[in-house]
């Protein structure tokens, strides 16, 4: 096959947003499943707790021991975490945006590396402009596809390290403010327990929650997440659902074109989206088995880092823009309709 060279330029404009619209005036009822679930922060707590427990109980266990819990319990409880997070990111929980905030701090605690605030800020800018290279920072860099292209050995590193790929696509992202002071706050609540759980149960517990966190994102079939959400696995579609078992561990972060969709609905309710409108979602291409998806990538050469779409085209939206086009929209429709009347 010839080796890929260059991202997907589109010339379309990205596809949620006129998908929402069309589902919510063939499917209005959607609507009612905008909301928040304060009860989300119960998981956040009981899956911090599930990790500081398990860090306590490897300290004076063997190596193997440690790793084989990371990989196949801490994995899984971290990549929870990143959904809470997640959910956090677009105030999902509470109606303060500080309460929000807050929830996803303790959320990240365990993940040792401080990332909560600033997903946010980045995560948010993903979902306003969907693959706009110099704000979405869920697209590879430049020399970062180049180096790792559709190379096996490539793949493998590039999801063993991929939190420290993220990492270094930050200076891509030049209209983003990087640093204030809830990042300060982030930071030091992480320093606080590094060196806390450091003093009080040693290296071991140190370690197994560095291996959770990048088995969580990285070398483990939940890695195959961040290939499923956007990758171009099935032609041009560029974003796609994961329908399968492991959405009962991970909150049902597979079903991402529902979330990009209807970013102001939460996890607990995603799936009603797509049982609300068969049509626009069992028409879509969408994966059934991570673990299959992980090593598809890993061994097909077909896909690479290159396998994106990329835009242009920021459409009208404001820098500021909080990336809720679901409530937009009704809001906009309510105003029309009192003016008419």
């Amino acid at each position: 096959m010839t080796k890929k060279d260059s991202f997907v330029f589109s010339e379309a404009s990205e596809p949620h947003r006129i998908r929402t619209k069309e589902i919510l005036k063939q499917h209005p009822d959607i609507r009612k499943l905008i909301g928040k679930n304060p009860k989300t922060i119960f998981a956040i707590i009981g899956l911090v707790t599930i990790q500081l427990v398990l860090s306590w109980f490897v300290v004076d266990k063997s190596w193997w021991i440690v790793f084989g819990l990371a990989y196949l319990i801490g994995a899984f409880a971290d990549h929870a975490l990143f959904v809470m997070i997640h959910e956090c990111a677009h105030r999902l929980l509470f109606k303060k945006p500080e309460a929000n905030r807050l929830a996803g701090i303790l959320a990240n605690v365990p993940q040792i590396f401080p990332s909560s605030v600033s997903f946010e800020r980045y995560h948010i800018k993903h979902h306003s402009f969907q693959r706009v290279h110099e704000l979405d920072g869920d697209l590879p860099n430049k020399w970062e596809a180049k180096l790792i292209n559709n190379y096996f050995i490539g793949k493998v590193v590039w999801l063993l390290f991929y939190p420290l790929f993220q990492i270094f696509r930050i200076p891509r992202l030049k209209e983003i403010k990087p640093f204030d002071t809830w990042v300060a706050l982030n930071w030091a609540v992480q320093i606080l327990f590094v060196v806390g759980i450091s003093m009080l149960l040693g290296p071991k517990a140190i370690v197994f929650l560095l291996a959770s966190f990048f088995f969580s994102v990285g070398l483990h079939p939940l890695g195959a997440r961040w290939i499923q959400e956007h990758y171009l696995t099935h032609g041009e579609q560029e974003t796609y659902s994961y329908y399968g078992p492991l959405n009962s561990v991970a909150f049902n972060v597979g079903f991402h074109n529902e979330h990009h969709d209807f970013p102001s609905i939460p996890w607990n309710k995603l799936p009603q989206i797509r049982s609300g409108a068969p049509t626009f979602y069992n028409t879509l291409f969408f994966h059934t088995s991570w673990t299959k998806l992980f090593f598809r990538f890993l061994f097909d050469k077909e896909i690479s880092l290159y396998s994106r779409i990329v835009r242009n085209d920021r459409g009208k939206v404001k820098l500021t823009d909080e990336s809720k086009p679901d409530v937009d929209m009704i809001n906009a429709n309510a105003k029309v309709a009192v003016s008419v009347n």
